[in-house]
């Protein structure tokens, strides 16, 4: 399983992402230039460039014709993704974080952070194809109590909305009302990532306190618990197999006074219902701060502080070998 290794930031990664077919990849970091790559081989296709600030999630389309993305520079874009051209921009006076398309994706919700005494907020916009059809406007604004928005996504058919938050809450929001009707402190520390399940009933949750949770989305109820003893900065579901992949490490500040090993900045595999770790795939100089399954889950792609996004394709020995002492 020798890894692509993809360069294309020379800053650390914010978020890696693969569109519906698994075919794209898409890398964003501090370095104001997203990247889109072929997953099969690693090679880049092209950048996005237009935003002055770090880039801190995106998403794309159903059919992968739009990319939109969210950044520190104060600015939501909605980028075609053949031409690389930038086709709308929310300008707002905050910086903005997570980004996420509805069903349908009719509507789009993206999060600010708290800035010069305003609070963090949910905005949802119009969203269309046809950039002509929507508008700086939002449809509904959301006013989070205190602490960063790090993750929002719509769920149970756009009637809700899930976020994730510093200080280890998750909230549940009503999109009609505009309401919160869920609250649950969930971990000890921050939330760093949220990832949906494949059929998004539950999420995991990556946090500071060095564990990563399965957390089901009704109740916000703990499901699973895997504890690493480092910190989590991410972590994914596959979509295939009963794996759990978590990435993490000692915190960035300390990395050039300890060694790689001692670090713990390996990509660690855990079984999903067992929460025993069984493997750990090592390559970044630095902690991981996302991670990401491919949607056949025969991949899986780790992006670092180091700058380098690794690509993994996993052959179906491989996938056995790791499987198999769990049985």
């Amino acid at each position: 399983m020798r890894p692509f290794l993809l360069k294309g930031h020379d800053r650390p990664l914010t978020q890696v992402k693969f569109n519906r077919e698994g075919d794209l990849l898409i890398s964003c970091g501090k370095n104001t230039t997203p990247c889109v790559w072929w997953s099969d081989d690693g090679k880049r296709l092209g950048t996005f460039e237009g935003h002055t600030g770090a880039v801190w999630s995106c998403d794309m389309t159903w059919d992968s014709d739009r990319l939109v993305t969210a950044s520190a520079d104060q600015s939501v874009r909605v980028w075609d993704m053949q031409t690389g051209e930038t086709m709308y921009t929310w300008k707002m006076g905050e910086p903005c974080r997570a980004i996420n398309l509805s069903v349908g994706e009719k509507l789009l919700a993206y999060t600010t952070d708290a800035f010069m005494g305003t609070s963090p907020m949910v905005h949802v916009v119009k969203f269309d194809h046809d950039s002509s059809q929507m508008s700086a406007k939002p449809v509904m604004q959301m006013i989070a109590p205190k602490g960063r928005i790090t993750r929002v996504y719509w769920t149970d058919m756009n009637r809700s909305m899930v976020t994730s938050h510093d200080g280890g809450f998750m909230r549940k929001w009503d999109t009609e009302t505009g309401q919160q009707i869920l609250e649950k402190q969930v971990h000890e520390d921050a939330i760093q990532d949220m990832q949906l399940s494949p059929d998004g009933s539950y999420v995991v949750t990556a946090s500071l306190d060095k564990t990563a949770k399965l957390i089901d989305l009704e109740d916000f109820s703990e499901l699973k618990v895997y504890k690493t003893g480092r910190f989590v900065q991410s972590a994914a579901i596959s979509p295939a197999y009963d794996h759990v992949l978590l990435g993490g490490g000692q915190d960035a500040s300390q990395v050039t006074t300890t060694a790689a090993k001692a670090g713990g900045f390996e990509a660690r595999f855990f079984h999903k219902i067992y929460q025993e770790e069984f493997g750990q795939v090592r390559g970044h100089f630095g902690p991981i701060n996302t991670v990401a399954f491919s949607p056949d889950g025969k991949s899986f792609v780790t992006g670092g502080e180091d700058g380098y996004v690794r690509l993994h394709h996993m052959g179906p020995g491989e996938i056995l070998k790791a499987t198999e002492g769990l049985q």
